[in-house]
């Protein structure tokens, strides 16, 4: 999730609707200026006894912060706490639950992606080793109670964590026991925008399908390939799913406002703390009347945060944000920004992937969304066929969108060798989870204990 680093310059006040268009308005960028972003979250225990670690403790959470410093990362500070670090490779911040999160910075190719992935995961390795810590990288932590798990001291998730349980059964695992990875890519213009959003959109299925790997809760099967992604379902009703306004005739930012304003908030910042506005109106904040904050409007920060606080399948803000996927390990870190730069940032492809969705209808996307969590790549697919079959033609694409492209490295290699562990996933037939059900049915002995040996960073 997104921590707070605003400057008082440059920030108005929201007078005039266009205000709230513009964030998505300058997002647009010219092909050449199309960048890369991506996120990826992992958990953090004590490789001594398998413990999430406090943020206080000694070898705790901010003991590896500070410790990351020796790379260059800049301490982000919070109510005295170090709650992130800034650097050339972007932020490292946490999770409500002590998940560590790189929020890389903007890059080309996908040759820098994974080159920056490797930097990141040698530095927290290199430290965990002398704090004695391990890092895991799963869609949800397979063993831990949520009464097991520390809080980080971070002012939005206090509010968030007290909002949760109004609204949705399992909002608190969403926030204390998953991690994803996402990532981040731009649009040259308000109609390229709502393609790739659609096709994204309609496609986040197969992402999940491809990366699910939370088949566990509290150490046993929980009937589920991805339960993070089955967490989302009731979570909060009213900033999550898959928007199908999307598909309508007209949909553009400012159809996309209209769905923000009706967003409840959370909060809003202020001299450096969070104030409590769960469930309360942007649109009553718009007009002065935000009982958190009577009498004022907002500012465009303001805004932003709250643009960052609706957790649809797809997220627009100046960027698009692809959701879908759990987390998992390393090459599967490089592999789900190689899957969406495929379809999405070379125009063949994207067409390609347009003709292959256009036709689905509201209702086909929304049991397609319903059956992955449970079923993966073995749902069916809109028209027939299953998911697993769907996820290679869609893989196809991506393939085809990144030759394309023309990126190489200095060995000449494109960037399409990034699909290689999903093409792999596809050709088994069987999600991830599926393996690490049968390990665990099988070598694991029932056990849950290998899984940290075998799947840590």
């Amino acid at each position: 999730m997104s921590t707070r680093q605003v400057s008082k310059q440059n920030d108005p006040v929201i007078e005039h609707r266009d205000q709230l268009v513009a964030p998505m308005i300058k997002g647009e960028k010219p092909k050449s200026a199309w960048r890369i972003g991506t996120e990826h979250e992992k958990f953090v225990y004590r490789t001594a006894d398998r413990r999430a670690p406090s943020y206080d403790e000694p070898g705790g959470i901010r003991d590896l912060l500070m410790a990351l410093t020796r790379y260059g990362w800049e301490p982000v500070i919070e109510g005295g706490n170090v709650i992130a670090l800034a650097g050339s490779d972007g932020t490292v911040s946490l999770e409500p639950a002590g998940q560590l999160e790189l929020s890389g910075a903007p890059l080309t190719n996908l040759h820098q992606t994974c080159a920056e992935t490797g930097r990141h995961l040698k530095q927290v390795k290199e430290v965990g080793a002398e704090l004695g810590l391990g890092f895991l990288g799963l869609g949800m932590w397979p063993d831990k109670r949520r009464d097991e798990l520390p809080i980080m001291p971070k002012g939005r998730y206090k509010i968030m964590l007290d909002h949760m349980p109004r609204v949705g059964t399992m909002g608190l695992d969403m926030m204390l026991r998953t991690c994803t990875i996402q990532t981040n890519l731009d649009y040259a213009s308000e109609a390229d925008m709502v393609k790739k959003f659609r096709v994204s959109l309609a496609l986040q299925p197969i992402a999940t399908a491809l990366f699910a790997s939370s088949p566990f809760t509290e150490g046993k099967p929980n009937n589920f390939l991805s339960y993070r992604s089955h967490i989302w379902t009731d979570t909060d009703p009213q900033r999550t799913g898959m928007i199908p306004f999307v598909f309508e005739d007209g949909f553009g930012y400012d159809r996309y406002v209209d769905y923000m304003l009706d967003v409840p908030m959370y909060f809003v910042f202020r001299e450096g703390r969070y104030i409590d506005a769960a469930g309360q109106s942007f649109r009553d904040f718009l007009r002065g009347e935000l009982p958190a904050l009577p009498g004022e409007l907002p500012h465009a920060s303001d805004w932003m945060d709250h643009l960052s606080t609706a957790f649809p399948e797809v997220r627009l803000k100046g960027y698009l944000e692809m959701r879908g996927a759990d987390g998992g390990p390393w090459n599967r870190i490089c592999a789900l920004p190689a899957l969406w730069v495929g379809l999405l940032y070379d125009q063949g492809a994207l067409n390609a992937a347009w003709d292959l969705v256009k036709h689905w209808t509201i209702e086909e996307q929304q049991a397609l969304r319903d059956a992955v969590p449970a079923q993966g790549l073995c749902a069916p697919a809109p028209g027939g066929g299953t998911v697993g079959a769907l996820a290679k033609q869609v893989l196809d694409i991506a393939h085809a969108g990144l030759v394309a492209r023309g990126e190489v490295n200095a060995m000449g290699d494109t960037e399409a060798g990034f699909l290689e562990p999903l093409r792999r996933i596809v050709a088994s037939g069987n999600s991830p989870a599926h393996d690490l059900l049968e390990r665990y049915k099988g070598a694991w002995g029932s056990s849950l204990d290998p899984i940290y040996d075998e799947l840590s960073f």
